[in-house]
């Protein structure tokens, strides 16, 4: 720490408080400072000379006094004010993680048994290579586009193990700031939270396109296509494989066809972000078909993937990043610039989730295991969304359309309360969610949808 010495020297009392820098660097203060500061006498140094008194402080300057506070994380924060409160009928429907119905977290019974594997194996700790675990990397390409899928047959991808789907995400716009310079990423609006941060950081210039009709609570898809079809040729265009976040507002199956029509036609270059396959409808290759309906036009494209949700791997951090190529020559060079982004950024990936994943999909049993506890995970989520609704046009004596509950998606559903509202929602309800009106279904039970009804509805008519 550096330390500034301060000199104080005592003056008549009439003489006004006065400051200036000494060549000694020293700073002389008149003695009605002395005066406000007789309790910190201890931490002074005195000396007498000529009847002055002289004294000397050390003072502690931080090297980084130049950094200032940052603001808690708009997601991650609701956790943190929810856990803060002391009131019985809280609910924190701001994180997207699993609940079980007695809302408490869940590990998959597939995962403990690949745990337990693992264990019996006596499996090291060793590095895993840059590029992640071999038996990961493969699996994860072939649950994603189909293990019988030409691009797979073609060595065409480029598969890397990832830091879950943050850091899948942040390879890929390492690897477009480095060898697109310029390009652009176009990203909807709304997205989720951390997609701008993740740009921003790697320096990737982005802008947004239209997604959510706030009129009808739904997708305004033709202001998507126009946006699209506006953007520089060339551009990334950054799409939700399934289970739209934060909206839970899914394109049906013919507009994904359009979308991709026009990303052809503009030689744009598509960019998943594919974060609940198999958790959204319950089915893995229902979830995947959009990414696999790019793949089939031969265009070349980025998904990023993670085992968060689908999985239950939160803590472990296991995604991937894929880069679908003309050729497998061009896919091998791809992922050698990946490897070498990923070197000085993190050296290489844990490898417990990996070992999971890699277990759990490669094992006929344990695969057919997971889908089944997949559906049951997704359903319990469809049981609380069709309660929820059911609940609010039964209390709801307005007329309002509520419809928009159900042909939503996923863990989320978009309620449409605006900043105002949602704030209302936590200081009267004790309902934590984020400020643009996203709730997370996986964090509410059957129990309580009555109680969040009740919530909405106050919200909704009582608060403008």
């Amino acid at each position: 720490m550096a330390s500034t010495m301060l000199s104080l020297v005592s003056v008549s009392p009439s003489a006004s408080l006065s400051t200036h820098e000494t060549p000694k660097g020293k700073v002389k203060l008149g003695s009605s400072f002395l005066s406000l500061n007789k309790e910190r006498n201890n931490l002074f140094a005195k000396t007498e000379s000529f009847g002055r008194i002289s004294m000397v402080a050390a003072v502690n300057v931080s090297k980084f006094e130049g950094v200032t506070l940052a603001p808690p994380d708009p997601i991650l924060g609701v956790s943190e004010a929810f856990k803060a409160s002391t009131n019985q009928s809280k609910l924190n429907l701001g994180v997207g993680a699993y609940r079980t119905e007695e809302l408490q977290p869940y590990v998959l019974d597939v995962v403990k048994k690949a745990e337990n594997l693992m264990i019996e194996r006596g499996e090291n700790k060793e590095y895993l290579p840059i590029e992640g675990l071999a038996a990961f990397n493969k699996v994860t390409a072939e649950l994603l586009f189909g293990a019988d899928n030409p691009v797979i047959k073609q060595q065409k991808v480029a598969t890397v193990q990832g830091l879950s789907g943050t850091g899948s995400l942040r390879l890929a716009a390492a690897l477009i700031e480095r060898y697109f310079p310029g390009a652009k990423v176009l990203i909807s609006s709304p997205t989720w939270g951390n997609h701008k941060n993740i740009f921003n950081d790697s320096r990737v210039p982005w802008s947004e396109y239209r997604y959510y009709d706030p009129k009808t609570v739904g997708l305004d898809f033709e202001g998507m296509v126009s946006d699209i079809k506006a953007a520089p040729e060339g551009s990334f265009v950054l799409l939700h494989g399934c289970a739209h976040n934060p909206t839970g507002i899914d394109p049906t199956p013919d507009q994904w066809e359009k979308i991709a029509d026009v990303i052809q036609e503009k030689n744009h270059i598509p960019f998943f972000d594919v974060a609940y396959q198999g958790f959204a409808s319950g089915s893995l290759d229902t979830d995947a078909a959009s990414v696999r309906l790019f793949a089939a036009r031969g265009l070349e494209l980025l998904v990023a993937q993670s085992y968060s949700k689908n999985l239950g791997l939160y803590a472990e951090r296991i995604g991937a990043i894929n880069v679908v190529c003309t050729s497998s020559d061009t896919a091998t060079r791809v992922k050698s610039q990946l490897k070498r982004i990923a070197r000085p950024m993190y050296s290489n990936p844990p490898v417990h989730g990996a070992r999971i994943v890699a277990n759990v999909v490669g094992d006929p049993t344990l695969f057919s295991e997971w889908k089944a506890e997949m559906e049951m995970m997704a359903g319990r989520i469809k049981n609380v969304r069709q309660k929820l609704y059911d609940n609010l046009t039964a209390k709801d004596k307005s007329g309002k359309d509520w419809s928009f509950i159900l042909k939503q998606i996923g863990m989320f559903s978009f309620t449409g309360l605006n900043k105002a509202q949602t704030e209302n929602m936590t200081n009267k309800w004790h309902v934590y969610m984020t400020k643009d009106g996203r709730i997370s279904l996986a964090g509410l039970s059957l129990a309580k949808c009555e109680y969040l009804s009740d919530a909405i509805i106050d919200s909704y008519h009582n608060v403008s």
